[in-house]
C-alpha cells in the first residue's frame, strides 16, 4: 500500500506541478506527499523530481517512469472497474485511426455504438490514407486494410480483404478486357499515389505464385473515393476493395476481370503499439471490432454509398 500511496503521489504532482495541487487532490497536506516522494526516491534510488520554490520538473528518469507509473495505475483501474459491480466498466480516452474511406464507411458508424455501450470512454477518430505512426503521434489503434509492414507493432486480423482489378463496361468495350496481368500495362491505370498503400503494386497469382504488377498511370491520386469515380467514369482499370465494389458490381455499373489471376485475400487488421498490459478501453474496442468485422452477416449487409479507400 505504502508504494502505491507513493506512485499515485507522484503522478500527482507531476501531472498538477505542485505538492500543494497534488495534496489538495489526496485530501492530505503537502508535507505528506513531499514524504512519499522522498521515500519513493530513496527506494529506486534515482532522482525523479526537481524540486524548487518556484517550480517542480521531471528528470530524464522521472519522465521515463511517470509513462510507466500512469500505465500502471489506469491497469489498475481498470482491473477494479471490470469486477465492480459485477460488470466491466471502462474508462478514459481512445485515440483511433483508420483509412479514410474505410473509415468512413465502416469505422465510423460504430464509434456511436461502442461509446453508448461505455459512457465513461471517449474517442478521438482520424481518418487519414497516410500511415500513421501510432508510437510518436499517441494513437491506441489503427485499422489497417491490406499488406502489413514489418514493425514493431501488434496486429490483429479482424477480417479478410479481397482485391480486384476493375472497369466500367464503357472502357472495356472501346479499350478491350485484359487476359493476363501482364496487359494491365497496356491499359490506362488508376493507381493510388499514397505512400500509405498499394507500395508493392497490384497482386495477381500466376502459376501459383502471387506477384506484383506496379502499372503505369496516368492519372493517380491519394484519394480512394477519387480513384473509384475515375473508374466508373470509364477512365481506366483500377484495384479495388470487393467491400468498395461489390454493390457496382451488382448493379453493372463495374466488372470484374483478370478473376482467374486473382490473389489470395489479404486482411483488414487492428493494430497497435507492443504493451505488456493493454487499457481496457483498448482491449474492449478491438474486441468490438473483432466482433463486428469477424461477423459474415456484417459484410453481406447492403453496403452504403459514397466512401471508398486504397
Amino acid at each position: 500500500m505504502d508504494r502505491l500511496k507513493q506512485i499515485e503521489s507522484f503522478v500527482a504532482v507531476a501531472t498538477k506541478g505542485s505538492l500543494t495541487a497534488a495534496g489538495q487532490a489526496e485530501g492530505v497536506a503537502p508535507a505528506v506527499i513531499g514524504r512519499r516522494l522522498d521515500a519513493l526516491e530513496e527506494r529506486l534510488g534515482v532522482k525523479l523530481l526537481v524540486r524548487t520554490t518556484r517550480r517542480i520538473s521531471l528528470t530524464h528518469e522521472g519522465s521515463a517512469f511517470l509513462e510507466d507509473a500512469q500505465r500502471l495505475l489506469t491497469d489498475l483501474a481498470d482491473a477494479e472497474a471490470s469486477v465492480s459491480a459485477g460488470s466491466v466498466q471502462a474508462s478514459g480516452h481512445l485515440r483511433i485511426t483508420a483509412p479514410a474511406g474505410f473509415g468512413r464507411r465502416h469505422v465510423a458508424p460504430l464509434v456511436p455504438h461502442f461509446v453508448a455501450r461505455h459512457p465513461e470512454v471517449s474517442i478521438s477518430l482520424n481518418l487519414s490514407d497516410r500511415l500513421v505512426d501510432l508510437v510518436n503521434e499517441g494513437i491506441d489503434c489503427a485499422v489497417r486494410v491490406g499488406d502489413l509492414p514489418d514493425s514493431s507493432l501488434v496486429s490483429v486480423r479482424l477480417a479478410d480483404n479481397r482485391r480486384l482489378c476493375v472497369a466500367s463496361p464503357a472502357y472495356l468495350a472501346a479499350r478491350g478486357v485484359p487476359a493476363h496481368p501482364a496487359d494491365v500495362v497496356r491499359h490506362e491505370c488508376l493507381t493510388l499515389s499514397s505512400e500509405a498503400s498499394q507500395t508493392r503494386g497490384w497482386a495477381f497469382t500466376v502459376d501459383g505464385v502471387v506477384s506484383h504488377v506496379r502499372p503505369p498511370a496516368r492519372l493517380d491520386c491519394s484519394d480512394g473515393q477519387v480513384l473509384h469515380a475515375w473508374c466508373l467514369e470509364g477512365l481506366g482499370l483500377a484495384w479495388r476493395s470487393l467491400w468498395e465494389v461489390e454493390s457496382d458490381l451488382r448493379r453493372g455499373r463495374l466488372v470484374s476481370v483478370l478473376e482467374d489471376f486473382a490473389a489470395p485475400p489479404t486482411g483488414i487488421y487492428a493494430v497497435f503499439p507492443q504493451r505488456k498490459h493493454l487499457p481496457l478501453r483498448l482491449r474492449l474496442w478491438i474486441d468490438f471490432l473483432k466482433n463486428t468485422f469477424g461477423d459474415t452477416a456484417y459484410w453481406s449487409a447492403p453496403a452504403q454509398e459514397g466512401a471508398s479507400t486504397c
